[in-house]
């Protein structure tokens, strides 16, 4: 059986789209993937690169953030927008929340061993210190890197969400959120999840906060106590090779713009790329009308652009969406 979350009228007048992934809950999903060897072609490359730039300090977080099961809670702050606000919020915790987290913690985890250290962290201050240091090195270390191929399936995801919301309302945005694990058979939002709970939960008028997430490709992850509204996150991008995170070295070779690109500065491409920056997530029979060309030229020249980094191509359903990536916008910023 799985996860049910039940919708009242107000509950759905009240449910929303987050704008963009949490720092502190990619970190905490990023972790968890980290511990495993699942999804090689989604993260296997990530997974290789991030072990090697690691300090060993981050085994500390992976005995508070295991592969499966609860993490601590003081680690949280999964609707935090910045990762330099999370980390305050850590080194502020009171001493008595970190001894009732750690207790909560230990008990939920049965028969998993308590590592001697995590003992320590009620009472030691400068422990805490050096937990929330390592919490910014790991983030630094393996998702940073990557924000600017993030950042653009964000935006072609946020693109594409919209687009369902304006053509098919809430019932079509909740549907196609990750029809694999969440399945909407109205009134309910049905969930399976990594941890296998069954239950039924009530919002009781919160509605539902839904949070994108890159790391979060499979399981939705959820919080139904979160204040002031319960959360679930949802996969950004629907296929294996939406999330595909490049070695850094193409990370940083996409940071500057190659001689080879200088193609683009053809009049009909520019225009293209240009369409595309203004008018993210248009389809390609928008773009060739707005570009004031034919569908085959419009495809053929958001083909290039996409292959280039320039753009960010998101399938829904039979439609490609077309959205700049940073690397389009701030070419299309230097040429301004």
């Amino acid at each position: 059986m799985p996860l049910r979350i039940h919708f009242t009228a107000q509950d759905l007048a009240r449910t929303r789209l987050a704008e963009a992934p949490r720092p502190m809950l990619e970190l905490n999903i990023a972790l968890r993937l980290l511990q495993e060897q699942s999804h090689p072609t989604r993260f296997g490359p990530w997974r290789r690169e991030s072990l090697k730039r690691l300090s060993p300090q981050v085994r500390m977080l992976f005995d508070l953030v295991p592969p499966v099961g609860w993490s601590v809670d003081f680690l949280d702050h999964a609707t935090v927008g910045g990762l330099d606000e999370a980390l305050d919020l850590i080194r502020a915790t009171p001493a008595a929340r970190l001894r009732a987290d750690m207790e909560a913690w230990a008990e939920r985890g049965g028969r998993r061993p308590v590592p001697a250290w995590t003992r320590s962290i009620g009472s030691d201050r400068r422990l805490l210190l050096e937990l929330a240091d390592t919490v910014g090195h790991v983030y630094q270390q393996i998702i940073a890197p990557y924000r600017p191929r993030l950042d653009a399936l964000g935006d072609a995801d946020q693109a594409m969400r919209r687009r369902q919301l304006g053509q098919g309302g809430l019932d079509a945005l909740l549907a196609g959120l990750n029809p694999r694990r969440i399945r909407w058979r109205p009134p309910v939002l049905e969930l399976s999840t990594a941890s296998g709970f069954e239950g039924d939960i009530c919002l009781q008028g919160r509605g539902l906060l839904l949070i994108p997430s890159a790391f979060g490709a499979v399981y939705p992850v959820l919080n139904d106590e979160a204040e002031p509204q319960p959360w679930i996150t949802y996969p950004v991008g629907l296929r294996e090779t939406d999330l595909y995170l490049p070695p850094t070295d193409t990370v940083r070779a996409l940071s500057t713009v190659p001689d080879s690109l200088a193609a683009l500065l053809g009049h009909t491409r520019a225009v293209v790329l240009w369409t595309i920056a203004h008018h993210p997530g248009c389809t390609t029979t928008e773009l060739a009308r707005r570009a004031g060309i034919s569908p085959a030229s419009a495809s053929q020249h958001a083909t290039v652009l996409r292959t280039a980094g320039l753009t960010t191509t998101m399938r829904h359903h039979n439609t490609a969406l077309h959205t700049a990536s940073p690397l389009g916008t701030g070419l299309l910023a230097t040429a301004s």
